[in-house]
């Protein structure tokens, strides 16, 4: 009986922690204008856009929780594996720019931009899964895995809510 609610408990707390992490884990923003895909699609897959020209990537800017030294490039991957592992768009961080307009017509995306809430957040979750990985998880004696936006996520932007399944009535 103890073992069992403190396993929930553990289930429980574990729970929190892991949907805080996932909560923030996008993080600063960058200049690349790589979201200029609508709201309902998500980017292209690999490889250049229609056209044949691959996209530029300029050094991101405004860097606040990421090494400042990643180019483009990285960036745009890190935040690809996010937006994957939460099932959002590079918009849902990123706030649109009226005053420029993409080839597709849309406004483009001001990555530097801090506006959003949800960047904000991102930036707090990212710390908060750094320390967790390198605080607790590394120093577990059979840590595979570290922690990451999908572990709690698993591809929704709010992640579902832990239930515990029901006691089970067995002997002690």
């Amino acid at each position: 009986m103890i073992r069992s609610r403190f396993r929930q408990a553990t289930l429980a707390v574990s729970a929190c922690v892991l949907t805080l992490v996932s909560l923030t884990l996008i993080p600063s923003h960058f200049a690349v204008q790589a979201a200029q895909e609508s709201p309902q699609q998500g980017p292209p897959p690999g490889g250049p856009p229609p056209g044949g020209m691959p996209r530029q990537m300029p050094k991101p800017t405004n860097l606040k929780v990421l090494p400042k030294d990643l180019t483009g490039k990285e960036v745009h991957d890190i935040m690809d594996k996010w937006a994957g592992q939460l099932g959002v768009h590079c918009n849902t961080c990123h706030a649109a720019d009226p005053n420029r307009v993409g080839p597709n017509g849309r406004p483009m995306l001001n990555f530097p931009d801090d506006s959003k809430q949800e960047k904000k957040t991102a930036r707090v979750m990212y710390k908060m899964v750094q320390d967790i990985n390198s605080n607790y998880v590394m120093n577990l004696p059979n840590a595979k895995d570290p922690v990451t936006c999908g572990t709690c996520h698993r591809g929704h932007q709010k992640p579902e809510a832990f239930v515990p399944p029901p006691e089970e009535n067995h002997p002690h």
